[in-house]
């Protein structure tokens, strides 16, 4: 299976990068999985509703220029569908079990994702109805990505 995270956004923290590398290590036997960094749309603090609209249509522009047709589409969004790791894990095996070997999961900024992302999503995911940062959620979605793939093989997940 062929994964792409797709994110808005440079991770600066060291200790993001290094859980997250540990577990695109501990994944590689299992997907190729890659994470395309995007930039953030510069914007002042105090946005109008027409001004955040606008910085999220322009990261959702640069968010679908890297997504292809044949990709199946679960963004990340607070709105989203709630789901155990094991309901994760039923997902990934049927795309798989299916034909969707490509498989794009998609973090919005700090305004979350434009009409047009949710549009283009095939599914949606929501890990809390709490709100957390983007890149912490890097962190999270590698380790639940890898989590689903010990349980679909039924192999001890060694924390």
């Amino acid at each position: 299976m062929n994964i792409s995270i797709v994110t808005i956004g440079k991770l600066k923290e060291k200790y993001l990068k290094q859980g997250i590398n540990e577990y695109l290590k501990r994944l590689s036997p299992y997907a190729k999985v890659e994470i395309i960094e995007l930039p953030d749309e510069k914007a002042p603090e105090n946005l109008s509703d027409l001004e955040m609209q606008q910085v999220k249509q322009k990261e959702g522009e640069r968010i679908l220029a890297k997504i292809s047709d044949d990709v199946h589409v679960i963004a990340l969004a607070i709105n989203g569908k709630q789901q155990s790791s094991e309901g994760l894990a039923k997902e990934l095996d049927s795309l798989a079990t299916y034909g969707k070997s490509k498989v794009a999961f998609v973090i919005g900024g700090s305004l979350g994702l434009s009409d047009q992302v949710m549009n283009r999503a095939n599914a949606t995911l929501s890990f809390s109805k709490m709100t957390f940062p983007h890149q912490l959620m890097r962190l999270v979605l590698v380790e639940q990505i890898y989590r689903a793939f010990k349980i679909n093989r039924g192999e001890p997940y060694h924390k």
